[in-house]
């Protein structure tokens, strides 16, 4: 049997629910509100020994993104200002901005693509694209790629 790692991306809908939970109980655990395993798996529904099987072995997605740059894609209603709000939120995140593309407005929409280094981040990227999808005028996003 081969040593090496595969690592797959899957929706969590496909798996068995002891993944979520085990990610949940890690993040009750990083966050503070779990001060134990005991406590956290508790809370969670979750036995400490499917705990300490699966930790070190799932993470949510968005957790494999620090240290990285994430290139986001948005589409953007054309108003002033909405860049900025963008940007700003950026910031507040403490990413650095590494390049950015708004393409010309064609009715009344346009593309905006910004890369982004995460190593200094003070949030998830979810609670970041969560945070601008909240901005009036953002009407898609995604992350479009990772390096």
């Amino acid at each position: 049997m081969d040593n090496k790692s595969t690592y797959l991306l899957a929706d969590s809908a496909v798996l068995p629910e002891v993944f979520t939970k085990v990610i949940e109980a890690k993040k009750l655990l990083s966050s503070g509100k779990a001060r134990t395993v005991n406590e956290a798996v508790a809370a969670v529904g979750l036995s400490r020994s499917a705990f300490y099987k699966y930790r070190d072995h799932v993470f949510p997605f968005y957790e494999t993104s620090r240290g990285r740059v994430i290139t986001l894609f948005f589409v953007v209603e054309d108003f002033s200002g909405i860049l900025s709000s963008i940007i700003n939120r950026i910031a507040r995140a403490k990413a650095n901005i590494i390049t950015i593309n708004q393409n010309v407005p064609i009715n009344g929409l346009a593309d905006v693509t910004i890369s982004i280094s995460t190593t200094g981040m003070t949030m998830e990227l979810e609670e970041l694209m969560d945070s601008i999808s909240e901005i009036e005028g953002v009407r898609r996003q995604q992350i479009l790629a990772r390096d």
